[in-house]
């Protein structure tokens, strides 16, 4: 039987330490924690069409995993996620969004109010 070792990934070991203090303060950080913890075949991974669908105008959204590009983007919103594509951070800064990752999330609102997780 295999040991499983966790990530490997620097930045993501970094963004883990950080999101462990948090976690105490915040269920909401305790849950991103544990989605980045999975294996990478079991992140999430979201398409900009799934944004769209499911994402208010002006909202914040967080994707633990990666964020590709297939679907269009009309709605300013702001995404954080783990990586994006190229193509998928294109369209959400054309439709005036932001793309973050999630340290600058972690930074920006420490308390994870009023943020949706998405995937």
């Amino acid at each position: 039987m295999v040991k499983r070792t966790g990530p490997t990934n620097y930045q993501l070991k970094e963004l883990l330490v950080q999101l462990e203090s948090k976690a105490y303060q915040s269920k909401f950080w305790g849950r991103i924690k544990e989605d980045l913890q999975k294996p990478t075949r079991q992140r999430r991974i979201v398409n900009v069409y799934k944004i769209e669908k499911f994402a208010r105008d002006g909202e914040t959204v967080v994707v633990p995993g990666k964020v590709l590009s297939v679907g269009d983007l009309t709605k300013k919103v702001e995404v954080a996620a783990l990586t994006f594509s190229e193509e998928a951070r294109r369209k959400i800064e054309e439709a005036k969004g932001r793309a973050l990752s999630i340290q600058e999330l972690l930074q920006e609102n420490p308390q994870g109010k009023n943020v949706r997780i998405l995937g």
